[in-house]
């Protein structure tokens, strides 16, 4: 092979490995993008939950505990009032403890207490306790970092199920009641 040759095919190289490559990486986000799979999954899954206490919102009585999360199965959800998609969530959550059929608890995340007392007030509290989590530390412990976030929590205190953002009538119908659900049984509750 002559050098002219050889050149000739280093720069058809040259030309066509950046293309080869953006093509790669938008295939890579397309796949992303509309795959159809937004589960994600969470090292802390079948663990037990991290060690924490939370003081109550200031107005509120009740704050939350590693010790409030044993003894029975339970949802925590994970909010905060200037959260958008938290609202979105905030009916069927509502709708979830009028049925009483499992306790929900709160981690309010980074408020102010005025703010996350008027929240509730306008759209309900559908919480057995809040924990005010301040400075955002117990969130970062539950491995938390999107709003809203909810757990269901076994009845020895460990994390059974992870739903990240907010959930719709099909999640919580077809992802989150029946791991509820499966978790009574087996604790006899």
């Amino acid at each position: 092979m002559s050098a002219v040759e050889a050149n000739r095919r280093k720069g058809r190289l040259v030309t066509v490995l950046p293309v080869a490559i953006f093509a790669l990486i938008g295939a890579g986000f397309y796949w992303g993008l509309f795959n159809g799979n937004d589960t994600l999954p969470s090292p802390l899954v079948g663990k037990a939950v991290p060690e924490f206490d939370l003081p109550p919102i200031e107005g509120r009585t009740d704050g939350l505990s590693t010790a409030d999360l044993k003894g029975q199965v339970s949802i925590v959800n994970v909010w905060a009032s200037w959260c958008v998609p938290c609202r979105v969530e905030m009916p069927l959550l509502n709708e979830l403890a009028a049925q009483g059929e499992v306790p929900i608890f709160g981690l309010n995340y980074k408020d102010r207490p005025e703010e996350a007392l008027g929240f509730l007030d306008e759209l309900g509290d559908p919480y057995t306790r809040i924990g005010a989590d301040r400075n955002g530390r117990v969130s970062i412990d539950w491995g938390v970092y999107g709003l809203p976030e909810t757990f269901v929590i076994d009845a020895e205190g460990r994390i059974a199920y992870k739903h990240i953002g907010p959930f719709n009538r099909n999640s919580l119908e077809e992802n989150i009641l029946p791991v509820v659900r499966r978790l009574q049984e087996g604790a006899g509750s």
